[in-house]
């Protein structure tokens, strides 16, 4: 891990190199994280998701900010999520370290300012919040502690709401739920044929509706029923639960062959 942080270079030429490669900037599918995932190839706990919300790949630097980032593009009040966003108005937030006696990041042999960035800018009704994802523990680490009041300060400055999300904000069955929903093969992939897959979803709808069995039993009758592949019906399930033609609490864990009671239209 050291070897790899010491041939980490940040200079004035790496800064202009970041910003002509368009980081930081953007919207949606065009946005580009300051900070990537191949910055630090010694890092593990590093992902690249593809995002609904935006449909671009994301670049997240832990388990935790992977969690809230499922959250984040499972809301429908979600419009975009930028991560690893860039305080890139530099001079600014230096003078608010300075201003409440805070050492603002240097790197030690340029001697160049780092950029420092928040963990997710989101865009929510037309308007912006920020949040810094931190596990409790390094709370209580005062070098943390004066980098956030540092981040907090600047967005306050932009009237952007700004807080901490920690592992106490992150509801872990949802979570689980959220990312096997959206994990494997999408359904319009295996069935390419549209009629067959209209066939599929409206014989999955009314049996869902009108049925009191489990859900695995619908998702056997219809890959039965079309000839389709196995796995092909759970697909099938996970985008009309994704599309919200099924409706389910995500907080209570996901049980295909749980007895159901019909549903009430």
């Amino acid at each position: 891990m050291g070897m790899a942080k010491r041939t980490r270079i940040w200079n004035e030429a790496k800064y202009r190199k970041y910003l002509a490669e368009g980081r930081g900037q953007g919207e949606l599918i065009e946005y580009k994280p300051w900070i990537q995932v191949q910055d630090f190839p010694s890092k593990g706990i590093v992902s690249r998701v593809k995002g609904r919300t935006t449909g671009r790949i994301h670049h997240l630097m832990s388990n935790l900010e992977l969690r809230y980032f499922y959250l984040l593009d499972w809301s429908e009040k979600t419009t975009d999520i930028r991560e690893q966003f860039p305080l890139d108005e530099i001079s600014d937030a230096i003078k608010i370290a300075d201003s409440c006696g805070i050492r603002y990041p240097y790197d030690n042999v340029s001697g160049f300012p780092y950029v420092m960035t928040t963990d997710f800018l989101i865009t929510v009704n037309g308007g912006y919040i920020a949040r810094a994802i931190k596990p409790k523990s390094e709370l209580q680490k005062s070098r943390v502690k004066e980098k956030l009041e540092i981040e907090r300060r600047y967005w306050l400055k932009r009237d952007v709401e700004w807080k901490i999300i920690t592992e106490d904000e992150i509801p872990c069955t949802k979570i689980r739920n959220i990312e096997w929903l959206c994990c494997g093969s999408e359904f319009n992939e295996l069935v390419s044929d549209g009629d067959l897959a209209q066939r599929c979803e409206e014989i999955f709808m009314e049996m869902y509706v009108y049925e009191k069995c489990p859900v695995i039993t619908i998702i056997h009758c219809v890959e039965q029923s079309y000839g389709l592949n196995k796995g092909t019906g759970i697909a099938l399930f996970k985008q009309l639960v994704r599309n919200k033609s099924i409706e389910l609490d995500l907080n209570k864990q996901i049980n295909l062959s749980e007895q159901r009671y019909g549903v009430q239209i």
